[in-house]
């Protein structure tokens, strides 16, 4: 941990001074406004973080994943809902660099990795979560291109992405589109009164005899279930780090109001069983930043025990952000149901993490029929 961290212990310092100065201050607004502000979203492109692992020759800024990490775990300290933009977004990316052709990834990865457009990850249909096998959308084939028809639900910055990579059954088999915002037939409707990540703009999306060219078919017929769990696989990697990000601002926050509240004559922080519910706190955010580094550096080897690795460190990360989020709360008493504290956002944030990219149940399914498991 120590050679992860002093190599990006200079990004990391970065990192932490634009959350403190742009994004934490503003995060309970955001929260309530369900929205984050495209001027906050702009200064995010420029400073390069939506193309921070975009290799340099396609516009980006050629990091590696493990920087990336740490960059989605400061953010996710911030504001979840804005850490989400760099899942969906990354994950479009990351699907485009692998699965995409020669003119998609020339017209698009410059745009995305600039900020000038943003991409939005449409898989979730009514009846099927981040199920590729089970999406009932579907692409008729014409001679020049495809049409598509279905319903997307929960896209996450669905009310402000550029282009969507959307998941349908071509042919009776999996395929993914690249499908623009502006394209005739796509209806944009947002959804509202979200638990957690309030501000991550999540809308609906419905294609009606949506037509699209043949440039906008990623990966090929057929590819459609490679092109997703290639995505799935970095969109868990980064909420992994989120989680980490939402258990340390619960550290944070709890360690700032157990130093300064008292009760029974005593401050917080010296009591007994705060200082329980603290430690597990602590220890338990340090192990899964651990499990995260150690994701982060099979990835940048190209270790193939890299997605099960990935999948321990969602797993793990997300159970330890509900479970600080709990305790911090608790420690904060009624304060800490109130939006004057950040601890009530952390804990309604912290149970969606444990339901996207993958469920926790889900995880425990196939971390432990991984044939992987004990290698």
């Amino acid at each position: 941990m120590n050679a992860a961290a002093d190599l990006c212990a200079s990004e990391r310092a970065e990192f932490q001074a634009f959350v403190n100065r742009h994004v934490q201050p503003q995060a309970e607004r955001f929260d309530a406004e369900e929205r984050i502000p495209g001027s906050l979203i702009e200064q995010v492109g420029r400073a390069g973080y939506l193309g921070y692992a975009i290799p340099a020759n396609h516009g980006g800024q050629g990091n590696g994943v493990l920087a990336w990490g740490f960059l989605n775990e400061e953010i996710g300290r911030g504001c979840s809902s804005l850490r989400s933009l760099l899942t969906v977004h990354g994950m479009v990316c990351h699907a485009l660099q692998r699965w995409a052709g020669d003119a998609a990834r020339a017209h698009w990865l410059p745009r995305l990795a600039a900020g000038r457009a943003i991409g939005a990850f449409a898989l979730s249909e009514p009846h099927c979560g981040s199920d590729a096998h089970g999406v009932e959308t579907t692409a008729r084939a014409l001679d020049d291109g495809f049409v598509l028809e279905g319903r997307k639900k929960w896209i996450s910055f669905g009310q402000t992405a550029d282009v969507f990579l959307v998941f349908a059954r071509c042919e009776g088999q999996p395929a993914a589109f690249l499908v623009e915002r502006a394209a005739a037939g796509v209806e944009i409707a947002p959804v509202h009164g979200l638990l957690g990540l309030r501000g991550s703009m999540v809308a609906d999306i419905r294609l009606d005899g949506c037509r699209v060219d043949r440039t906008a078919l990623v990966g090929g017929i057929g590819l459609g279930l490679h092109v997703a769990g290639w995505a799935l696989d970095l969109g868990r990697y980064s909420v992994a780090w989120g989680c980490v990000g939402i258990a340390q601002g619960c550290v944070d926050a709890s360690v700032r109001y157990a130093g300064q509240r008292r009760q029974s004559g005593a401050l917080l922080k010296d009591h007994q069983l705060v200082r329980r519910m603290m430690t597990e706190m602590i220890v338990n955010v340090r192990a899964a930043r651990l499990l995260c580094v150690d994701a982060g550096q099979l990835r940048e080897a190209r270790d193939p025990r890299a997605m099960l690795q990935t999948s321990i460190a969602k797993y793990f990360s997300a159970r330890t952000a509900a479970r600080a989020a709990r305790d911090a709360v608790q420690i904060h008493g009624a304060n800490g149901c109130t939006a004057d504290y950040p601890v009530a956002r952390y804990f309604r944030d912290a149970k969606i993490m444990e339901i996207i990219e993958g469920s926790a149940e889900i995880h425990q399914i196939a971390i432990a029929g991984d044939p992987e498991v004990g290698a």
